[in-house]
């Protein structure tokens, strides 16, 4: 009996450990679409961090996984429905149909247009080299200028023709901003397909290219 009691204690505190860390530290989440092509592609397993921005703001460039209620998606009631969902997310039964990957474009006190007349998308009247933008397509077919509050960020995917981001809520309460507080994390790795392992770095460059507000 002692045997079995200490497995189950065992068990009782890895599973534990595994809940702490994926609501406090990393998590891992499923890419369903490819929005973020050619960087992330659908079905891939991507790892997330919780603590990067703990003590630091999100920078231009950075992929971040977000809850979207509220905004991309309609706000949850907190139903049962909705709890079991979650759950079923969080132990990999299921694909949450609330959580987004994007890429943050614009942060509190930019100014993000396009297009000039190069066909690029420009922050602060600085245009910026997008070289992870899907071949092909364009910086963006649908022209816009939108000054970013405090707190919030601009959005957009990398396969600008497939992707309901930032742009597609011009015009919507919210006009496609999210706010800072809805960010689960920054997308730091593809985990899976294990031939597509690759570390995703923080583009500084791309932060500092388009100047500082």
């Amino acid at each position: 009996m002692s045997g079995w009691r200490f497995a189950i204690y065992a068990v009782a505190f890895a599973c534990v450990a595994v809940i702490a860390v994926r609501a406090l530290l990393m998590d891992v989440f499923y890419i369903p679409s490819g929005s973020m092509e050619p960087l992330l592609k659908e079905d891939d397993r991507v790892l997330v961090s919780r603590t990067d921005y703990v003590s630091a703001e999100a920078m231009r460039g950075d992929v971040v996984v977000f809850d979207g209620r509220g905004s991309f998606a309609p706000l949850g009631d907190g139903g049962l429905p909705e709890v079991l969902a979650g759950v079923a997310h969080f132990f990999g039964l299921g694909v949450s149909e609330t959580t987004y990957v994007k890429r943050v474009i614009g942060t509190g006190g930019d100014t993000v247009a396009c297009c000039d007349s190069s066909g690029r998308l420009s922050v602060n009247g600085n245009a910026i080299e997008e070289p992870y933008v899907f071949p092909m397509d364009a910086a963006s077919e649908t022209d816009f200028e939108v000054v970013v509050p405090e707190g919030k960020l601009w959005l957009m995917g990398d396969h600008r023709s497939e992707s309901f981001d930032s742009r597609g809520l011009l015009g919507a309460p919210g006009g496609g901003l999210i706010s800072e507080e809805r960010v689960v994390g920054r997308v730091t790795h593809v985990l899976w397909p294990f031939e597509r392992f690759t570390v995703i770095p923080r583009p500084a460059d791309h932060a500092s290219s388009a100047g500082q507000s």
